[in-house]
């Protein structure tokens, strides 16, 4: 098993990125790729004792900033870190790609490059959210602003099959995240989406409301990438602030101090169970390869365990259970109308991208 790293991408790169490398390479004895500018990685390796590792560099000339428009970035830089990356999966020379880099590059790119599964009309980001039954695959957070009824009841097959490998839940329970529990709540994809899923073979269980996202009522959460995104962004800024409120109290004097030393080994488990560094990263499921997406500001921990999340989604072959659930649940789109899907997400990211820089002039 070879993992192509993206060694270039991230607010904190290269250093958190080589650092989780090495670190993933000596724990979990991975065959890991760094991918970037060979004397700038050589220069980093050079703080770790890498003799006996298995890790190795692709020169990549170019790198994609966080800022960049994915579309300009991606034309403009051909040996681009991320490119190169995913070509290297392409043709064999490694088995998965991560990266913490520009996200709509790594989407683009990946889409472009890999196509879609037979049947898929468009990837879509799985992330996981933690919940009082543990954590909980939101599916898309963020790759389609606009979906249909069937695109939707795709993403549902595919976060059943990861929440269902890769988590081990043995029947996991689908929903779709809704303003209601009634049938007719939500607008017309939704509705359309909430007939064919409960039509399907899958664990479905209807509409959830967002105030049940954290009970863990469900076990994947559907949802168009419009919403999904805003539900992660929220989610990830309430962690920040009950992290930093919480900070404030035990810090306030004598006696909260004296609090936390008691407090502290609970405090530090409920750490665990929120932070995001412990799932490493978000696949981006229904693309034919294996692409891991890390958050932007990933720590060298982040890294190491989005490493681990490519392992685990090789081992456990989950891009074959999405093909098969696919085959079992819906008629497989014809060729051309599959094109369309993959061409469609790219013109979606492609017109994002124009917005952005129309909005900077």
């Amino acid at each position: 098993m070879k993992i192509a790293v993206d060694a270039m991408g991230g607010d904190h790169a290269p250093a958190a990125i080589i650092e989780g490398a090495v670190c993933a390479s000596r724990e979990f004895v991975a065959d890991i790729v760094l991918v970037g500018r060979e004397d700038v990685i050589s220069e980093e390796l050079k703080k770790y004792n890498i003799e006996k590792l298995p890790l190795s560099i692709k020169h990549a000339s170019e790198v994609i900033e966080m800022h960049e428009p994915p579309s300009v970035a991606l034309r403009r830089k051909r040996d681009s870190s991320i490119k190169i990356g995913v070509e290297l999966v392409k043709s064999g020379e490694a088995d998965a790609f991560v990266s913490a880099g520009n996200t709509g590059a790594v989407m683009a790119a990946a889409t472009l490059i890999f196509r879609t599964l037979k049947g898929i009309e468009r990837p879509a980001i799985a992330v996981q959210l933690p919940t009082i039954n543990g954590p909980v695959i939101l599916i898309d957070a963020g790759a389609n602003v606009d979906c249909k009824p069937r695109q939707l009841f795709q993403f549902g097959i595919m976060g059943h099959v990861f929440a269902r490998y890769v988590l081990e839940r043995e029947n996991p329970k689908v929903g779709i995240i809704n303003n209601g529990e009634e049938e007719d709540k939500g607008n017309e994809a939704t509705k359309e989406a909430y007939r064919m899923l409960k039509e399907s073979s899958l664990n479905f269980i209807g509409n959830v409301e967002g105030k049940e996202l954290y009970k863990g009522t469900a076990d994947v959460i559907v949802s168009d990438g419009f919403v999904g995104n805003i539900t992660l962004k929220v989610s990830e800024s309430l962690a920040d602030m009950i992290g930093k409120s919480l900070k404030a109290v035990f810090t306030k004097n004598w006696r909260s101090k004296l609090g936390y030393i008691l407090v502290k080994p609970y405090l530090d488990e409920f750490k665990k169970k929120v932070d995001y560094s412990e799932y490493g990263g978000a696949p981006l499921l229904g693309v034919n390869g294996v692409c891991i997406i890390a958050h932007g500001s990933s720590s060298p921990k982040a890294i190491k365990n989005a490493i681990r999340q490519a392992g685990e989604f090789l081992n456990k072959k989950v891009n074959t259970h999405i093909q098969e659930d696919i085959e079992i649940n819906m008629n497989i789109q014809p060729p051309e109308v599959k094109k369309g899907g993959v061409l469609m997400a790219l013109k979606e990211i492609v017109s994002f991208s124009k917005k952005k820089e129309e909005q900077k002039t």
